[in-house]
């Protein structure tokens, strides 16, 4: 089964950070990315640009809207993520406790991807 391991980052937290924290956390993603490779579980693996390039997109009265990234108040935004498939819930918690934000006290969360393989539409 697919899971997505969502990891929430906070820019106070990064900016706090020094060039070697910095640097040792990239190192820290790049083996946990080589080690999902190797145990097969890796589907794909991806950092997120900066919050402030973000666009969000609705439609009113069948109308496209954009505005600029998420609320500037929230703390917190979606950093990156992790799709692994792995064989159990458990596994992929796991996982998630491997990623080097999770260390750090940001929240990392684990969602089931839904399988529509079998569905008929």
């Amino acid at each position: 089964m697919k899971y997505l391991i969502l990891i929430y980052g906070n820019q106070v937290d990064w900016d706090g950070f020094s060039a070697a924290d910095k640097h040792a956390f990239g190192r820290d993603h790049l083996a946990l990315t080589d080690s999902l490779a190797e145990s097969g579980e890796l589907v794909l693996s991806e950092g997120l640009a900066d919050p402030e390039l973000a666009t969000c997109v609705s439609v009113r009265d069948g109308q496209t809207v954009t505005t600029d990234g998420p609320y500037a108040e929230a703390k917190e935004h979606l950093a990156g993520l992790y799709l692994v498939e792995c064989d159990s819930i458990e596994r992929a918690i796991e996982q998630a406790a491997r990623v080097p934000d999770a260390r750090s006290g940001a929240q990392v969360e684990v969602r089931p991807v839904l399988d529509f393989s079998g569905w008929e539409m």
